[in-house]
């Protein structure tokens, strides 16, 4: 029973070898050809702008924290108690200003992103559909899926210039 299913798929798989022989097939990085667009970049460039100075408070919030933690580490035997406790309350403050604040930045940073998804992916569906139509694919595969590929297989750059080409 064993050889007799061998055998069936052997034959099955030679069977097939022509048909795989006419396909076109092409691979497509599709999140490099999201982010590498000019309107992703665009968009990097806005975020970058808007949610700058919230980074930037962040970064001082946990730099004066590390500061704190370091001189108590440093000096805190030889400091009086209620000082020592002072900057140990400090820190736990600084501490969960840092973990509200950040979560704050990476919810609106994650809906600002979810918002340019929304706008950009009918535009890359379209490009893809449109490369893919002008290029007679029969099989298009995520390269994520794909160990190796030549160049001429991968049709990412050509989504990515249909899409800048779409206003």
């Amino acid at each position: 029973m064993r050889k007799l299913t061998q055998l069936v798929l052997l034959s099955a798989a030679l069977l097939a070898t022509p048909a795989f022989a006419e396909m076109k097939i092409a691979v497509l990085n599709y999140q490099m050809a999201l982010l590498e667009s000019d309107a992703a970049k665009r968009y990097a460039v806005d975020a970058e702008k808007k949610f700058g100075p919230q980074l930037n408070k962040l970064k001082t919030l946990e730099s004066d924290a590390k500061r704190i933690q370091d001189r108590v580490v440093k000096d805190g035997e030889k400091m009086q108690t209620a000082e020592r406790e002072r900057l140990e309350l400090d820190f736990k403050q600084k501490a969960r200003d840092f973990q509200f604040q950040s979560k704050e930045l990476n919810e609106a940073k994650a809906g600002a992103d979810r918002d340019m998804l929304k706008k950009l992916k009918p535009n890359l569906d379209k490009a893809v559909e449109e490369v893919i139509k002008n290029g007679n694919f029969d099989l298009v595969l995520e390269r994520g899926a794909v160990i190796d590929v030549k160049p001429q297989f991968d049709i990412t750059r050509q989504v990515i210039e249909r899409m800048n080409q779409m206003r």
